[in-house]
């Protein structure tokens, strides 16, 4: 028993701390060691704990350690040490060459996770859209074909029984993996509400723009008809002139989209005699929807107009408009901006 005390007792101290020595010197170098290389995605899945992130991380190789202890030890360890260990979030993560544990920890924990994008382009319509998303790869496809058809009665809207139609704010969205179909347009039918409030909060009163849905039509007819900013609050004048005085808006991009497929380029005269809902050569007043989803800046025109008394615009064909007070002058710029000078072509008074 002496012998025990005398010899074996010491020994077991001393091993007991060269391991302990070790273990902190390993930790030590753990901690400042750098990844060797970049990694483009590390996926932590919802529902992960701090083990299960370890043990991905030494699987993939991405943590290495030269010792006798693995590395997700070690990992582990340090998060429960900085008490980052229950603040992991769920995500897609790029890890940067030359990053230490801990500054892994503090990207997992930031939430900083890796951002797709996709765009919806100003003008174009819900089913130029709906192409878009159902051919992104970033995005989790989840609606139907018949979920596109119905698919305001599936966002969180006071809109549900409207069409579709301009109810999405075009942009550039970013978002982490795992975004769905629908979580991207409640987003952007979201970012449409918010634009609209924001300017019929601060509305001037015009007549046959009753609702901010009458504003978005439009605004979606202005984006049709000029990409130019300086002609923008101007088209929007000559609508709201024309709807002032009961006048038809006889706008090509209504007749266009009321056309739908059948169009194929150019508008004949018996597209433009035809009575549709969508011919506003036929009838008074705005379309009974957008007819494309309307830019930020086209929906500011149809709210804040230029000032004037145009009723008329006609291309010039370098990308601006010439506008008119009256007829006869929008007949002259016509036959110089169209026709090339040649009056005897001006078919507009038959």
């Amino acid at each position: 028993m002496r012998f025990i005390f005398k010899y074996l007792i010491p020994l077991i101290l001393v091993i007991s701390c060269a391991i302990a020595f070790y273990v902190y010197n390993q930790f030590e170098n753990f901690k400042i060691s750098e990844l060797e290389q970049e990694v483009a995605s590390f996926e932590i899945k919802k529902g992960s704990n701090i083990r299960t992130v370890a043990r991905n991380l030494q699987k993939q190789k991405i943590l290495i350690n030269n010792s006798l202890i693995e590395p997700k030890w070690l990992f582990i360890g340090l998060a429960k040490i900085t008490k980052q260990d229950h603040n992991i979030k769920a995500g897609e993560y790029s890890l940067k060459q030359g990053s230490t544990p801990i500054q892994l920890l503090e990207l997992f924990t930031s939430g900083k996770t890796i951002q797709y994008q996709t765009r919806i382009p100003e003008g174009f319509n819900f089913k130029q859209i709906v192409e878009i998303i159902k051919n992104d790869k970033n995005l989790t496809q989840t609606l139907s074909d018949d979920d596109y058809k119905d698919i305001m009665s599936k966002l969180k809207t006071k809109y549900q029984h409207h069409q579709a139609e301009g109810w999405f704010l075009p942009d550039t969205y970013s978002y982490p993996r795992g975004t769905t179909d629908l979580q991207f347009l409640q987003r952007s039918h979201n970012a449409m509400l918010k634009e609209l409030d924001k300017h019929w909060q601060e509305r001037k009163v015009f007549k046959g723009i009753n609702t901010p849905y009458d504003a978005l039509i439009l605004a979606s007819i202005i984006e049709k008809e000029t990409g130019a900013p300086a002609d923008r609050g101007k088209v929007a004048r000559v609508f709201i002139n024309r709807l002032n005085i009961d006048m038809m808006l006889q706008t090509d991009p209504t007749v266009i989209y009321g056309m739908g497929d059948i169009y194929k380029g150019n508008i004949r005269k018996k597209d433009l005699r035809k009575d549709t809902p969508y011919n506003t050569y036929k009838r008074k007043g705005l379309t009974p929807t957008p007819i494309a989803t309307p830019s930020k800046a086209a929906i500011e025109a149809s709210f804040h107009p230029a000032d004037g008394d145009m009723l008329y615009f006609v291309a010039k064909g370098d990308g601006y408009s010439y506008f008119s007070k009256t007829y006869a002058e929008h007949k002259r710029a016509v036959i110089k901006y169209l026709l090339n000078g040649k009056a005897k072509k001006y078919q507009g008074d038959k």
